[in-house]
């Protein structure tokens, strides 16, 4: 893009979904709004494992949904629809997106729109919405992690799990955390975690409850689900709650289901198919309860590394290793600059 008029946008597009499917730089035309949607210029763009679902054909996108990946960007708005009053062009945002991120333009809904914390840069602010989202939802709405309660966190060095760490630490939680290197669980460490455990060396289950006296934990959010889940169950306390938002280790399992007798809960969920309204009810919670700790310092995004938009390809290839801790960013070229808009044909 050059000059001070765009009048189209370089973007990241999956060819052929599937297991050999590839990501491509195009050009699309910019997106429009609707009355309740702004236009945002994209700085930058998070990374998630959903966006290696859609690659792979195991993840669509929901109807109407851009058919670009990308679920979370930061950047400047540069249209405001008629319905979106609390935003005005050149206001600096993050938003929640179901897709179309991979891009140097974006619409949004309003409601899944928030203010970048004070001294945040756009790489930091493109790794919160999933993350904060999801935790804020899943651990303190569903799995209702109460004062005085433990969490544990399977997958803590992970972009969710680095953020759930420092989250319920900030909040005065006891937090466990599991990973796959040392120096993963030492990272996990120093954000907060009283302990954790590489799973590759030793029984996190058996390993968790000795470092908790001896005692469960009173919620787990896994991304793992198979054969952790049986662990799981004997690991909560009387009262627990399972919260699961990912199936890397398989849905199918057998476990020891008697163990729901002692009043266990078993849940889950997936932001991207949450309807509009509740995600907004979510996002007003998040900027309520967690952004005052990002914009105290209390929490921040831990950034992994950042990558130009046409390496995307080396991006996801990174994340497919599962070797970053915390959030791979694509940065755009344009880097959050604003400006005008001009609908012709690219």
């Amino acid at each position: 893009m050059t000059g001070p008029t765009a009048t189209g946008m370089h973007a990241v597009e999956i060819e052929s979904p599937g297991p050999s499917g590839r990501l491509q730089l195009c050009r699309r035309p910019i997106p429009t709004i609707g009355a309740d949607e702004v236009l945002i210029e994209v700085a930058a763009a998070g990374l998630n494992r959903a966006d290696i679902g859609q690659r792979l054909g195991r993840y669509p996108p929901p109807p109407g949904a851009s058919d670009l990946p990308g679920l979370e960007v930061s950047g400047v708005v540069v249209e405001v629809g008629s319905q979106a009053a609390r935003w005005k062009e050149g206001d600096r945002v993050c938003a929640l997106l179901p897709g179309g991120g991979y891009a140097e333009y974006v619409s949004a809904p309003a409601a899944l729109c928030l203010p970048i914390p004070e001294g945040l840069g756009f790489a930091e602010a493109a790794a919160l919405p999933e993350a904060c989202f999801t935790v804020w939802s899943n651990v303190f709405m569903r799995g209702g992690l109460a004062d005085g309660e433990s969490l544990l966190v399977q997958g803590g060095a992970s972009g969710i799990g680095t953020l759930a760490i420092q989250l319920a630490t900030a909040l005065g939680h006891r937090v466990f955390a599991t990973a796959g290197s040392d120096e993963k669980c030492e990272a996990c460490r120093s954000l907060g975690a009283v302990l954790a455990v590489n799973y590759r060396k030793g029984d996190f289950a058996a390993m968790v409850r000795e470092g908790n006296s001896g005692r469960g934990i009173d919620v787990i959010l896994d991304m793992v689900a198979g054969d952790y889940i049986d662990r799981e169950l004997k690991l909560l306390a009387d009262g627990g709650r399972l919260v699961l938002i990912a199936y890397q280790g398989g849905t199918r399992v057998t476990a020891d289901f008697s163990e729901i007798r002692r009043r266990l809960w078993i849940t889950g969920s997936t932001l991207r198919g949450l309807p509009s309204a509740d995600k907004a009810l979510i996002a007003e919670a998040v900027e309520a309860r967690v952004w005052p700790l990002l914009a105290a310092g209390k929490i921040r995004a831990v950034i992994d590394s950042t990558y130009p938009l046409e390496a995307a390809e080396q991006a996801h290839a990174r994340m497919m290793k599962g070797e970053h801790t915390g959030k791979i960013v694509l940065s755009m070229p344009s880097q959050g600059r604003s400006t005008s808009v001009d609908r012709r044909p690219a």
